[in-house]
């Protein structure tokens, strides 16, 4: 399971259309980024952390087939999977909207962290 994490606008907005074209940030880097769920707590608190009304999006990354690489991130030295393409909306397992804790960082979900 990979997984996505957006801005509740963005992914309502998908839903109505059926696919995911990726955030504004998604677009610029010409792929749609993932990460794995080693690698959530850091991406939430490097590129989140002032945002809300955010949302976590779980995929089977089996199902997405070629447009789907896993590439080597220069300023983390982890490889992350990176979406050539857009997301269908079908291919989202289940979603989360991310709560707070009492410090202000965003909860994980547990469901994210095992395995099924």
């Amino acid at each position: 399971m990979i997984f996505k994490i957006v801005l509740g606008a963005d992914w309502l907005a998908a839903e109505r259309e059926g696919h995911f074209e990726g955030s504004e940030h998604d677009r610029r880097d010409g792929f749609i980024h993932f990460s794995t769920a080693s690698q959530l707590a850091e991406t939430l608190a490097r590129h989140y952390a002032a945002m809300d009304d955010l949302w976590l999006l779980a995929v089977d990354e089996t199902n997405l087939g070629p447009v789907l690489r896993w590439e080597i991130s220069t300023s983390r030295g982890q490889r992350f999977p990176h979406l050539y393409g857009a997301l269908e909306t079908s291919a989202v397992k289940w979603k989360h909207r991310l709560a707070r804790d009492a410090q202000g960082r965003h909860i994980i979900p547990t469901m994210a962290l095992t395995r099924p």
